[in-house]
């Protein structure tokens, strides 16, 4: 079985008090992007077939073995951190209790699971590749172990991975607010809208973006700013880990200024940075406009 874990962007990111747990509660809207991973998972099967080696010339897959019959490979950009870590193999435990109880599934089907992950999405970004693998794993094994689990329990095992990790279940654009976990159905309709994203390069760990925030309660309520038109979003619009990120790292200012140059309707850092994206009536020829930077766009 193959799918394609996308990415998200933040429209709006609101941090609006510290809570008691040490994390933070915030509001943001979340939108999914077609910048996307490519993830198998094959069983009872002595091969893993890579779906990106084309003869493109891509590297041969890292291969590593994890307790439980997993067998775990990846290829496209480096992934760093133990493979203990891995929000794809975090699933797999996750669910491994249900799985076991399956016990007529687990004969026939638990034995042998090889996990392939072409990374494309840029780790560290803001964009959510990481959790959207993790999320889009735990949809697979629901699938492919038939456990019929519903939407609102792969949820909750997802929110056990990470914050952003339960959107990923629905992937559909909604209005988040506590921890980032908690979703409510929000009508905002970008279909047709052209966006550019630009990754510059800069590893932002969510430690370091929280350090310079303080919580706040916005001066306009991110739903009600959201239903202005998109042309006065620049003003009322916010991610609050902007104002120290982009005088730290001057270069993620740049982009964002280079997208308005080229005719953004909006544009801004998302989640904890670094990547800025920009909203476009129309498409767009980024040229050499972002030099190496990694960039993708697409219509939303």
């Amino acid at each position: 079985m193959i799918t394609f874990p996308n990415a998200k962007i933040n429209i709006g990111l609101n941090i609006i008090e510290k809570r008691s747990d040490g994390f933070h509660n915030i509001e943001s809207v979340f939108y999914p992007v077609q910048w996307r991973d490519v993830l198998e998972i094959i069983v009872n099967d002595n091969r893993i077939s890579n779906p990106m080696q084309d003869g493109s010339g891509l590297q041969i897959p890292n291969s590593i073995e994890i307790p439980n019959s997993i067998e775990f490979t990846s290829s496209g950009l480096e992934i760093p951190g133990s493979t203990d870590s891995n929000l794809i193999i975090k699933a797999y435990r996750l669910l491994g209790p249900i799985i076991s109880q399956k016990q007529e599934v687990r004969d026939k089907k638990q034995e042998n699971i090889k996990i392939h992950l072409h990374k494309v999405i840029p780790m560290g970004a803001g964009l959510g590749g990481g959790s959207a693998d993790g999320a889009f794993a735990l949809k697979m094994l629901n699938e492919i172990f038939e456990l019929e689990l519903s939407n609102e329990d792969l949820k909750n095992y997802a929110r056990n991975l990470g914050s952003d990790c339960a959107f990923f279940i629905e992937n559909r654009p909604v209005f988040c607010y506590e921890k980032g976990d908690q979703f409510e159905d929000f009508s905002l309709d970008l279909s047709n809208k052209h966006i550019v994203l630009v990754n510059p390069s800069v590893h932002i760990s969510t430690a370091e973006a929280y350090s310079g925030v303080t919580p706040k309660l916005p001066k306009i309520s991110l739903k009600k700013a959201l239903q202005q038109p998109i042309k006065d979003w620049r003003e009322i619009v916010k991610n609050d880990f902007e104002e120290k990120l982009l005088m730290k790292y001057p270069i993620i200012a740049q982009v964002k200024q280079g997208l308005y140059d080229l005719g953004a309707s909006y544009a801004s850092m998302t989640g904890s940075g670094s990547t800025v994206y920009g909203i476009f009536e129309n498409d767009v020829n980024l040229s050499d406009q972002f030099g190496n930077f990694a960039t993708w766009s697409g219509v939303l």
